[in-house]
């Protein structure tokens, strides 16, 4: 055994990974285990911090184990995490004094619609590329803020800590050493200003954030410090930290301008890269830090999905009408397209393009006829309808790819992948390795350590295992698309505005 494996960490909305790699990124070993998911009230979401480090731990020693490495073996740690989420920890005890509130909840969302009367959007979106919305950290801090006794207090004497997980696993990793993130998740948090790449001041006054919460920013690549003896069994440095979307986006060697990645994970993701431009949408898309390497900033054009794997989930666990995700794949292959029922997956609000936190789901087009298969089906094509208004919108704000590369767990599924290669009208491309998001994070390792020297390796690393070319007939899927915007629109919010 030699000093050059890699570890990555990929603690995601509903599970935690851990990878071990050879110096070829290779899969050695990897271990992954599922947490709980708390739901305190409609619309709020929270995740146990002391459970997330718990299966972080766990999954690293089972994947440790596995490869029969030691902490000498390992030659670096690259982390990548379920953004925007966000937690306040005692920097001396390292308690967190609240639950992690989570990326999908929607408690701050009347804070958000006040801040947007008072005509502070403009701000933030001109210096963060955000809507003001409650996708993101800055109103769940001042939330944690406002709510745990005492925390104002603490927060303004420097007695506490604001991370996104990423953040708060370095924490612990380095026995609280480091309080340390990456320009991608502090691009997630609407206090950070993407282009002179610094906490921004009237931000932080905006929310009433307190500076002294915040950790340092470094780059995607970069020395984090090393893990704490008692974690890992010995010093292993931290080279890597990517927020999860945007690990995908560099496993997926997208480092060139217009190549788009689309991820289905518990959301959907995509992601196209636009160089050195902080493009600016008119379609309420995203404009985010795609990588930040030697300095040097990539951003990105995002379109984000609120919903996607965790719509099959919900069939699986609260519906109870299917036994596993992959069972979809086939019931959808047996009913054939849908075109009379729709499901909007609204369960935590619309994101881009539409920015709508108070739509809720729905199915619309029920029948007598209708049963359990249609209900599958539809729910399936209803990820697919939501990627295509987010390629519509980036096509209108310049970026129109013709190729877009896919990845996470929902890509397994490849009567999916054809419906959406057949709705977006473009080829599809899977790579074999479809894990991209805990890849990007082995390779931001890779590349810290020099196992990887630049980015054109990463490209020459990359796989095609599947193409999927579009065969649908247009008047079919205008017909498709005709009636999912219909469908949308019985969800829309006559709230803050919406139309």
């Amino acid at each position: 055994m030699t000093s050059r494996l890699l570890l990555a960490i990929d603690q995601g909305t509903s599970s935690s990974r851990t990878v071990v790699y050879d110096d070829a990124i290779n899969v050695v070993a990897s271990a992954q285990r599922e947490f709980t998911q708390i739901y305190p009230q409609p619309g709020w979401v929270e995740h146990d911090p002391e459970e997330i480090w718990s299966s972080v731990e766990v999954v690293t020693q089972e994947a440790m184990q596995q490869a029969g490495a030691r902490a000498a073996d390992i030659a670096g740690i690259g982390i990548t995490n379920q953004r925007e989420t966000t937690l306040i920890w005692e920097r001396q005890s390292g308690r967190c004094i609240y639950n992690a509130i989570v990326w999908q909840d929607r408690r701050t969302a009347a804070h958000c619609d006040a801040l947007k009367q008072q005509g502070a959007e403009c701000k933030v979106i001109e210096r963060t590329g955000l809507r003001l919305d409650a996708y993101f950290s800055a109103t769940k801090i001042a939330w944690i803020l406002d709510n745990v006794d005492g925390a104002r207090e603490l927060a303004a004497t420097g007695k506490l800590a604001f991370g996104t997980i990423d953040c708060f696993l370095l924490w612990r990793l380095s026995g609280g050493r480091v309080h340390a993130t990456d320009a991608t998740n502090a691009s997630r948090t609407m206090l950070f200003n993407i282009h002179t790449q610094a906490w921004d001041e009237e931000l932080l006054e905006l929310f009433n954030i307190p500076a002294a919460l915040l950790p340092e920013v470094m780059d995607c690549a970069a020395d984090f410090g090393t893990t704490d003896d008692k974690v890992l069994g010995g010093a292993v440095p931290v080279c890597g930290i990517a927020g999860d979307q945007q690990a995908a986006l560099i496993g997926q060697a997208g480092f060139e301008y217009g190549m788009t990645k689309s991820t289905y994970g518990t959301g959907c993701f995509a992601i196209a890269n636009t160089g050195d431009k902080a493009l600016e949408s008119h379609n309420q898309l995203l404009t985010t830090i795609a990588s930040r390497l030697n300095g040097d900033v990539d951003y990105g054009l995002e379109g984000s999905v609120f919903v996607a794997g965790s719509a099959m989930q919900w069939l699986r666990d609260e519906l109870c009408i299917i036994d596993s995700a992959p069972q979809s794949g086939d019931i959808a292959t047996r009913t054939g397209i849908v075109d009379d029922v729709y499901v909007v997956p609204a369960f935590a609000g619309l994101g881009a393009p539409y920015w709508d936190p108070h739509a809720r789901g729905a199915i619309v087009g029920l029948t007598r006829g209708s049963g359990r298969d249609q209900i599958i089906t539809a729910t399936l094509q209803a990820v697919a309808f939501q990627t295509r208004d987010l390629v519509d919108a980036m096509a209108d704000d310049g970026i129109a790819p013709s190729v877009i590369r896919v990845d996470g767990g929902m890509v397994a599924n490849q009567w999916f992948l054809q419906f959406l290669a057949d709705i977006l009208d473009i080829t599809v491309e899977r790579p074999m390795n479809v894990e991209s998001t805990v890849l990007g994070a082995a390779y931001l390792a890779a590349y810290q350590c020099g196992i990887i020297r630049t980015t054109d390796e990463i490209a020459k690393l990359w796989r095609l295992d599947t193409v999927f070319e579009p065969s649908m007939s247009a008047d079919q899927r205008e017909m498709l698309l005709s009636g999912w915007a219909e469908a949308v629109g019985r969800v829309r919010s006559t709230v803050a505005g919406s139309p």
